[in-house]
């Protein structure tokens, strides 16, 4: 009996990622990272700027994520996000030039509690990358 269950990851411009042998993945969610195997009790959650982790078999997949929803549901794992992109694609410029845009957002006098604590969130996490 396969103890394997399929992701997709889809955002605005198509679906990112469509796999079917995944073992595990970790996703960022607003209530701590979550892991999820094969079985897992239905959820929905929201994600925060963050790391989601595939693993298949021997394989690791990372991948950034800004934000989005995700659903698990009868072995079916989807992921919903505006922006991602996979780490092993990513340089420190692409990273470096992502933060800057960050921060140049983070110091607008008329963003709310909630966006600054995102892109708070979204700098702390890209420079653990960068560092890497």
């Amino acid at each position: 009996m396969s103890e394997n269950f399929s992701i997709e990851i889809v955002n605005p411009e198509k679906s990112f990622l469509s796999k079917d042998n995944v073992s595990e993945v970790v996703v960022p969610a607003f209530e701590g990272e979550i892991g999820i195997l094969k079985d897992h009790i239905s959820i929905i959650s929201f994600l925060k700027p963050g790391i989601i982790k595939i693993f298949s078999g021997t394989e690791k997949e990372s991948y950034f994520v800004e934000d989005g929803i995700v659903e698990f549901k009868d072995n079916s794992l989807s992921v919903l996000t505006s922006f991602i992109f996979n780490l092993k694609d990513s340089d420190k410029n692409y990273i470096s030039n992502t933060i800057s845009e960050a921060e140049k957002e983070l110091s607008k006098d008329d963003i709310d509690d909630q966006k600054r604590f995102l892109l708070n969130h979204k700098i702390e996490v890209l420079k653990s990358l960068s560092i890497n």
